[in-house]
């Protein structure tokens, strides 16, 4: 049923082979899609932790000023204020989610 094969990698570019056995393992699984990366750059993806990450050359996070709603400090988030829902600086955050 399920024939040797074999792929190109995405990343590095060489050739890796999909057995026929590997091709049963993955339908046994419910996976649908080949794989895309040879066995050595899924192991790198996986040692750096990017296994399942789409911001593998991101730079370090903007943040954007804003002040504190609950207590009128200066604080920095992740995201930018809108004006249309309160920012809270961490400590505010911190207090205020731990009633659920």
């Amino acid at each position: 049923m399920y024939e040797d094969k074999t792929l190109t990698c995405r990343d590095c570019g060489t050739e890796f082979f999909f057995s026929a056995s590997e091709q049963e393992f993955y339908a046994e699984k419910g996976f649908t899609n080949e794989p895309g990366r040879c066995p050595q750059c899924r192991a790198a993806r996986k040692r750096n932790g990017n296994g399942f990450s789409r911001g593998d050359n991101r730079g370090p996070r903007e943040m954007y000023k804003a002040t504190c709603a609950a207590c009128g400090a200066e604080t920095e988030v992740p995201f930018r204020p809108r004006g249309d829902r309160p920012v809270y600086c961490r400590d505010c955050f911190s207090k205020n989610n731990n009633r659920y």
